[in-house]
């Protein structure tokens, strides 16, 4: 009767084990990946906070030199970096492209607002 017991506990671990292996990808479990993805997407909107802050700062400098919000050479070149860094990461960077763009876009409005001309509130 031992053994019998001993046989069916065995089988029912392995079969936990088996399970909970086809439920991981290289050893982490999909509750584990999504909780690394939070925290990733947590560390992306602090990210895009400082942008943000910095942009403040932008405006300041623009507004003591005079020089226009809106820079295209300089928008060309942070889209070309940020191609170029998304081709070596081997993601998407047309993609990527599109997600500056709208950062572009929501730093512009900062500094828009910073000089008293833009729609935030």
């Amino acid at each position: 009767m031992g053994f019998f017991f001993l046989s069916v506990l065995v089988f029912v671990l392995v079969s936990i084990t088996f399970m909970q292996k086809r439920r991981t990808v290289h050893g982490m479990s999909l509750e584990h990946v999504r909780a690394e993805i939070s925290m990733v997407d947590a560390a992306i909107i602090r990210l895009i906070a400082k942008r943000q802050e910095l942009a403040n700062r932008v405006a300041e400098i623009k507004i003591r030199e005079g020089i226009s919000i809106h820079d295209g050479k300089r928008t060309t070149e942070v889209l070309d970096a940020v191609f170029n860094q998304a081709v070596e990461s081997k993601i998407d960077p047309v993609s990527v492209q599109k997600i500056f763009e709208i950062l572009i876009a929501m730093s512009e409005e900062r500094q828009r607002e910073c000089s008293g001309d833009g729609n935030l509130p």
